[in-house]
């Protein structure tokens, strides 16, 4: 069985992996409750799926809903900074962490980084810049301005999913498909979806994480823990367009 490394800092978010470990929605791993920065490249030899910011398991769980094999790595850097509701300190915020991010990126390599920002103008700005440091480290990078929406949700939360792919793997579809796959765009109200993803039925309380996890019940506490996720059926679907485009 593959071993998954979960790094997240909130208590009660490491307290919820553990519980849908549990109950088998999720790959079973290793929580790790320190902060990024205090994780070496050492603390991740022998993982094949790493999670950082895993919150309450979104990555994870879009990877299975993609049916995903193989080596990967998530996570999707604090939003605050760069969200236009926050207090937009962007870079000097301490919560902007992905320096931390990309150094353990560039020591240990992994062929496959997904991650997702928020697609404010700041968020934007944010992704070229990870844009440019991953392809210093050798990666080639595509993204997508993407929509909970577009999978049928009643709700926008509009975000940038992106994919690196090392070019010491094979890259050759990637790099002749990056085009088609960066061209996953799109605006969506909450009421109607134009993002061009295959719908997908949400369950009417489209907010709850309890349905993204396939009717686990529902937990207490679910507003405290919602804003530290993405939606997975989005992500799944921005995973296996990836696929489609490198096959």
């Amino acid at each position: 069985m593959a071993r998954v490394y979960y790094n997240e800092i909130d208590p009660y978010a490491a307290q919820w992996l553990r519980n849908l470990m549990a109950a088998e929605p999720i790959p079973a791993g290793d929580v790790d409750e320190r902060s990024i920065e205090e994780v070496s490249a050492n603390d991740l030899e022998g993982y094949e799926q790493c999670h950082f910011f895993a919150g309450i398991a979104g990555w994870s769980r879009a990877l299975e809903l993609a049916n995903w094999q193989g080596p990967v790595w998530t996570g999707s850097c604090p939003c605050q900074p760069f969200s236009s509701a926050g207090q937009a300190k962007g870079l000097g915020d301490e919560r902007h962490l992905w320096p931390a991010f990309r150094s353990l990126i560039a020591q240990r390599k992994p062929p496959i980084v997904f991650g997702e920002q928020v697609a404010s103008k700041d968020g934007r700005w944010w992704l070229s810049g990870v844009r440019a440091d991953l392809e210093d480290l050798g990666y080639a990078v595509g993204a997508a301005d993407l929509c909970a929406a577009g999978v049928g949700a009643k709700q926008v939360r509009q975000r940038l999913y992106w994919v690196a792919q090392s070019r010491g793997a094979d890259v050759a579809g990637f790099e002749r498909e990056r085009s088609s796959l960066c061209g996953i765009s799109g605006k969506a109200s909450a009421e109607h979806s134009d993002c061009g993803i295959p719908a997908r039925l949400w369950d009417s309380a489209d907010t709850c994480p309890a349905y993204w996890f396939d009717g686990l019940p529902r937990p207490v506490g679910v507003a405290s823990a919602y804003g530290n996720a993405i939606s997975p059926q989005i992500a799944a679907e921005f995973i296996s367009a990836y696929q489609e485009a490198i096959t």
